[in-house]
């Protein structure tokens, strides 16, 4: 079981999400997409370099032309590159160039859970990616994820028991219900990104690191009790 904390803003944020233990953090680099806790490359480049060795890292990036992908891929050399937005999604020759450009590197395409279709939409992506993260909507966030809601765990439980790649849940997890989702989906990984951060009236937000390290803590816990 690999947790995975979204979306780092700063290098203390970085470590302190590896020091509570968390394998993956990850950073959305802006586009033009507006994300929430976006960042510039620099600033990306800063963070991945603090916790290298310490925890896998993950770009996060959100545009419409799959081309605009690879630059700061290519810069930043992540570890993962998550495909998140509305209207570019990860094809098999965007795999195959990531790869190349990357040696190593994993393609993570995220997969809306917006109902049964999305059993179908989500075992494509699983057919020649090398994960899928399934995560809930916001129609007010350009992207697949940051809304905070949880999915319909029946229909995550369908697609991790169908699909023949990893699968990651999102989708408004937290230290209170992670352990719940993990029972029910018992996916690959969990990933949280609202529910461990403090959110200030300005709009900004704040990794929590009591909420990290509890969702951590109940994420291990609830894999160890199944075996998984």
């Amino acid at each position: 079981m690999i947790t995975q904390i979204y979306s780092i803003q700063t290098v203390e944020e970085a470590v302190m999400c590896a020091e509570a233990g968390a394998d993956r953090i990850g950073v959305a680099v802006a586009t033009g997409a507006n994300l929430p806790a976006e960042v510039s490359v620099e600033q990306c480049r800063e963070i991945f370099n603090a916790v290298r060795g310490k925890c896998e890292t993950v770009l996060i990036v959100v545009t419409d032309d799959g081309e605009a992908v690879f630059p700061p891929m290519k810069e930043l050399c992540p570890d993962v590159i998550h495909i998140c937005g509305n209207n570019f999604f990860a094809t098999p020759e965007f795999c195959r160039k990531a790869k190349e450009l990357c040696p190593g590197i994993k393609v993570l395409q995220a997969v809306a859970i917006d109902g049964k279709e999305a059993v179908e939409r989500a075992l494509y992506y699983a057919g020649f990616c090398d994960e899928i993260i399934l995560d809930s909507v916001d129609p007010n966030i350009a992207g697949i994820g940051a809304a905070g809601v949880t999915n319909d765990w029946d229909i995550d439980a369908e697609i991790v028991e169908k699909a023949p790649c990893r699968v990651i849940l999102a989708g408004g997890l937290g230290p209170d219900n992670v352990r719940d989702a993990i029972i029910k989906v018992r996916p690959w990984g969990v990933d949280s990104f609202t529910r461990t951060s403090d959110k200030f009236g300005d709009g900004t937000s704040k990794k929590n690191p009591e909420k990290v390290r509890d969702f951590v803590n109940e994420a291990r816990a609830a894999a160890k009790d199944l075996g998984i």
